[in-house]
C-alpha cells in the first residue's frame, strides 16, 4: 500500500513536466504482420490538439498525405504522412540527445514535409539528412518505411544520426537509444506498449487495428502493473498511460511489399483524443472529408467530435481538474463507455476491410 501511495505521489508531482514529452511509436515489419504487411504506428501527443489530414500535390515534388496541425493553414509541417512513390514516415520528439546550445529548433514537421515531397526510399531518406543545411533544428526519431520492404528509425540531432534499421519490430518514445542513458520521457509508456503487443507480436498477428483500438485506447500502466480500463474507481490521474490529455492523433499506416501495391497502402488515422475517436481510412489519393479542415472553421470534423466527447473524460475542470481522467466515461459494465463505443465503430470500419484485432 505504501509503494502505491508514493507512485501515486510521484505521479502527480510529474505531471506539469511530462506535458513537455510527446508521442509513442512503432514500427511493425511484416514478417510479424497478419497480412505480411509493414505497420508505420503514432500515437500523437502535442499541445496542439486541432489536428487535420490534407493530400499535398505541388509541382515538382511527389504527391502526399499527411496529419498536420489546423492552425497550419498552407502544410507546411507534416507530422506523419506517406506519399505516392510508397515512402511513409513519422516522428517522436526525443529529449536526450542535443549537446549544444544551438537556438534553432522544432523544424521535425518541414523536415518531414520535405522528405514526403522527395524521397522514395528509407536511404533517399538517410541521404535528405545527410545533405540539407546544419543544424537541422531537430531533436527527434524518425520512423520511415518504403514500397521496397525497408525501415527504419534515424535518431537525429543538429548534426548527426543514428540509424536503426527494422527487422522485426522497434519502439520509441521520447527518448533515443544512442541519447544519454536515462534521460528524457516514456520509458514507462514504451514499456506499456511491449506488454500490451506482445501477444500480437508471438503470433505473427498484429494488424493496425491492434495500434489504434487497443494501445491507443489502452489504461495499462506498466509500472504498476495495473489495467485502470477494468478497474472500479471512478478518477485516475492522467500520467504514463499511452493516451494522454494531450494526445492529438492515433495513426497507422499500412505499408506494402513492393512497388506495385502502393495503391494498397492506407493510412489508418483516429483524429482528436484517440479514446474518444473513430478510425477513417486514408489512401494515397483521397482523403475522406470528415479528416480535411471543414472551410467554415479550419478544423476537422471527426477531430472536433472526438475532442468534444474528450470533455466528458476531463470533466473535472477546476484546481488541478485538467490532470485527472474520469474512466467511467470511457467504460462502463453495459459496455457503454465512450471509448468502448468508437471502438466498436472503428471496428465496424476495420472489418469492412477484412481487418481484425489479430488474425
Amino acid at each position: 500500500m505504501q509503494m502505491k501511495k508514493t507512485i501515486l505521489s510521484v505521479m502527480l508531482a510529474c505531471v506539469a513536466v511530462v506535458d513537455a514529452a510527446a508521442c509513442t511509436s512503432a514500427i511493425i515489419s511484416g514478417s510479424l504482420t497478419a497480412d505480411g504487411r509493414p505497420i508505420l504506428w503514432k500515437h500523437r501527443d502535442t499541445s496542439d490538439l486541432n489536428n487535420k489530414v490534407e493530400r499535398i500535390d505541388a509541382a515538382g515534388k511527389i504527391p502526399y498525405v499527411a496529419l498536420f496541425n489546423s492552425s497550419d493553414k498552407e502544410c507546411k509541417e507534416a507530422w506523419m504522412g506517406m506519399n505516392d512513390a510508397g515512402f511513409a514516415i513519422m516522428n517522436t520528439a526525443s529529449y536526450n540527445l542535443k549537446n549544444d546550445t544551438v537556438s534553432v529548433m522544432d523544424k521535425e514537421g518541414a523536415v518531414m514535409a520535405i522528405a514526403l515531397g522527395k524521397c522514395r526510399t528509407v536511404d533517399d531518406f538517410a541521404c535528405l539528412l545527410d545533405t540539407l543545411p546544419k543544424p537541422l533544428g531537430v531533436e527527434a526519431n524518425f520512423g520511415v518505411i518504403d514500397a521496397y520492404g525497408n525501415a527504419a528509425y534515424f535518431e537525429t540531432d543538429n548534426w548527426r544520426y543514428a540509424r536503426f534499421d527494422v527487422w522485426d519490430y522497434l519502439i520509441r518514445t521520447n527518448y533515443s537509444d544512442s541519447g544519454r542513458k536515462g534521460e528524457g520521457y516514456g520509458y514507462v509508456r514504451r514499456r506499456t506498449a511491449e506488454h500490451l503487443l506482445a501477444p500480437y507480436l508471438a503470433s505473427a498477428s498484429v494488424t493496425p487495428a491492434v495500434m489504434t483500438e487497443v494501445l491507443s485506447r489502452s489504461y495499462y500502466h506498466s509500472l504498476i502493473g495495473k489495467d485502470f480500463e477494468t478497474d472500479t474507481v471512478e478518477w485516475t490521474t492522467d500520467n504514463d498511460f499511452i493516451p494522454r490529455r494531450i494526445s492529438s492523433a492515433s495513426v497507422a499506416i499500412q505499408g506494402v511489399g513492393t512497388p506495385e501495391k502502393i495503391k494498397d497502402m492506407v493510412m489508418w488515422t483516429v483524429l482528436g483524443y484517440p479514446p474518444c475517436g473513430v478510425v477513417s481510412p486514408v489512401r494515397v489519393d483521397s482523403v475522406p472529408l470528415d479528416l480535411r479542415a471543414d472551410p467554415a472553421t479550419g478544423n476537422a470534423p471527426a477531430c472536433d467530435k472526438a475532442n468534444e466527447l474528450k470533455k466528458q473524460v476531463f470533466s473535472f475542470t477546476y484546481d488541478n481538474g485538467k490532470n485527472y481522467i474520469n474512466l467511467k466515461a470511457l467504460f462502463k459494465p453495459d459496455g457503454t463507455g465512450i471509448s468502448q463505443q468508437c471502438r466498436r465503430e472503428s471496428m465496424a470500419v476495420y472489418e469492412k476491410y477484412g481487418i481484425k484485432l489479430g488474425k
